[in-house]
């Protein structure tokens, strides 16, 4: 006899956010096709009595062209039968209202769960209707487990249950346009049930739970949002009924080759429960097989790079932005490894850009870069040779290279010995040489990109910052800025006054904009400006003269060099000075890393006369 998922076929739901089509569309509406002996009681044919079991022999006024016999089977465009599905498209009466309902919210919904027709307007969809949509659905819910376990060798005889339940759960994406419902649909347990559908024999039940879990919690389509209180009632809900393990349980079912599409609505329900709150991404990087999980289908071989593929790897990025014990626990579990691997495929090729393939080695590079952020990520960025992958990068890659560059700098800042560990890797693996050629190129206003420029510099000051005094690391970096005759360090004071030209033309209009305007307006405009000065500049502005601080602070001919550097551009060292002075301004002292970073520019300044 077939099997149940041979029977039952899922006919989707649109999504928020479009799947690439893996087939047909026309088969994605399937029409259940039994024959005689497997279909349901209500729909065997009547057998009659021997009395009524012939027709009655027509009248003298019959026509000769009367049909007698059966009635044929009705015209696909007369609509469904009594029960309401499975003529003409292959989906029931309420299913292509809800369908319609989604393309066009002002369509009013005419439902019949629990046997009782109505007519659902927008205005109507309230807690009273909730309470009756979410009991027949339990009810749906208990008919199909108790066919299901009384018949479970005769799927003929529970797949009108299935169908019954598969419309009450697509029913239940209704409410996503109602957020002020959700606290009313956590409580009543509805939330719960759908989430344990996910557990249900039949994938196709479990995977459109899957999507409506998805459509509820992702609401941005909406014209009214959800609150954080509302969305997170029924965020919490849904975790407490063990949403992650039923999705890792879920992931590992599915066969990506008939199941990709229940895949993808699985990883959209990951992202958006990440997107909108960090605790809950938290919670989320804190289930070690679900990140394992997530981690293996972003490393599986794939060519080209399917859609999945780059989700997961946008998953594992979100996770780790959103939380630094995530990072930490992505470098416990060798994460990093696992991403540099992956990142290495682009040493040498590039992606198709603007494909999917191109923003998963993205999200791969991003992923890598939050991790180094943290300690334990520096440690194994250099316990895996990530410095000298992203050093070759630099020498070999085109579209992979600012990303590299970008991972090495947030490798190299920081305080204590792991970041300290990779500045001196830097040396030995002879990063000064592919780090200073590549910063005399950013001269060459063709090959110039602000950008590039930003993160060699962050680079430098964190090697100057971290190195030990008096180590063959530093002094070999200290050379570079000396060797033919300073050009590198009159490179750094060039570019420190392009800088400074764009920071102070940003100064001036916001003086400007400030004139007449009264002090509470000024505070609130603090944050704009304060963001209108970085975008010009200014961080990279501060770490030059942080670095030429210390070459002031350590050389004697790299001080005298750059003090005639600066008198050429009518500056002298105490603009440098001013720089240290409004960093020192804006430190939180609260933090280890404060505190370091005051007593180190607080000694720099102290040069600086």
């Amino acid at each position: 006899m077939a099997s149940v998922d041979d029977i039952f076929k899922n006919s989707g739901v649109p999504s928020k956010r479009k799947l690439d089509p893996v087939r047909n569309p026309a088969e994605i509406y399937k029409s259940t096709k039994l024959n005689s002996r497997d279909l349901p009681s209500r729909h065997q044919p009547h057998v009659q009595d021997e009395d009524d079991a012939a027709p009655p022999p027509p009248s003298e006024d019959t026509n000769d062209n009367d049909d007698y016999g059966p009635a044929p089977p009705p015209d696909e465009d007369a609509g469904d039968d009594e029960e309401g599905r499975f003529f003409g498209g292959g989906i029931t009466a309420q299913e292509k209202q809800i369908l319609d309902f989604i393309d066009d919210p002002s369509t009013n919904v005419t439902t019949t769960l629990g046997g009782v027709a109505a007519v659902v307007d927008d205005d109507k969809m309230d807690a009273s209707w909730l309470r009756k949509t979410a009991l027949a659905f339990e009810k749906r819910i208990s008919r199909n487990a108790e066919l299901r376990a009384r018949h479970a060798s005769e799927p003929a005889r529970f797949i009108d249950s299935e169908a019954d339940l598969d419309a009450a759960i697509k029913a239940l994406s209704l409410v996503s346009s109602h957020p002020d419902l959700y606290p009313d649909l956590a409580r009543l347990g509805t939330a719960a049930s759908l989430a344990s559908l996910l557990a249900h024999d039949n994938t196709d039940i479990a995977i459109d739970a899957v999507e409506v879990i998805g459509e509820l919690l992702a609401d941005d389509d909406t014209d009214a949002p959800a609150t954080d209180a509302q969305w997170r009632a029924l965020a919490d809900a849904l975790l407490e009924a063990d949403l992650l393990g039923l999705l890792t349980s879920h992931f590992g079912r599915l066969d990506e080759a008939t199941d990709a599409e229940g895949v993808y609505h699985a990883l959209g329900v990951l992202e958006a429960l990440c997107a909108r709150s960090s605790e809950i991404a938290e919670t989320v990087g804190a289930d070690d097989a679900l990140v394992r999980w997530l981690l293996s289908r972003a490393a599986r071989a794939e060519k080209p790079v399917s859609q999945n593929k780059q989700y997961a790897a946008e998953i594992v990025a979100i996770l780790v932005q959103s939380s630094p014990a995530n990072r930490r626990r992505l470098a416990g579990i060798d994460a990093v490894d696992t991403l540099l691997q992956l990142a290495a495929a682009y040493r040498r090729r590039d992606p198709d850009k603007g494909g999917d393939e191109e923003e998963y080695m993205q999200n791969v590079f991003e992923a890598l870069t939050c991790t180094v952020d943290e300690p334990e990520g520096k440690t194994k960025f250099v316990e895996a040779e990530g410095v000298e992958l992203c050093l070759l990068m630099l020498k070999e890659a085109k579209l992979a290279k600012p990303a590299a560059l970008r991972l090495l700098d947030h490798a190299a800042t920081g305080t204590g010995t792991a970041a300290a560990a990779v500045c001196t890797k830097i040396v030995e693996a002879g990063g000064l040489k592919t780090l200073f050629t590549l910063f005399m190129k950013q001269q060459n206003q063709k090959k110039n990109d602000p950008r590039m420029t930003e993160h060699i510099v962050g680079i430098l000051a964190g090697m100057l910052r971290l190195l030990a005094a008096d180590s063959p690391e530093r002094i070999r970096t200290l050379a570079k800025f000396v060797e033919k005759d300073y050009e590198k360090t009159d490179r750094l004071v060039r570019l420190r006054h392009e800088y400074r030209a764009r920071v102070r033309a940003a100064d001036e209009q916001i003086a400007a904009e400030k004139r007449g305007m009264s002090e509470a307006e000024r505070d609130e405009m603090a944050g704009a400006w304060f963001s209108q000065r970085l975008d010009a500049g200014l961080f990279c502005l501060q770490t030059i003269d942080v670095i030429l601080a210390w070459l002031i602070a350590e050389d004697g001919g790299a001080a005298k060099k750059i003090k005639e550097l600066l008198a050429d551009r009518d500056e002298t060292v105490a603009d440098l000075r001013g720089t240290i002075e409004e960093q020192l301004d804006g430190i939180d002292t609260e933090s280890d890393e404060g505190k370091d970073t005051q007593a180190m520019l607080s000694t720099l300044a102290r040069f600086l006369t």
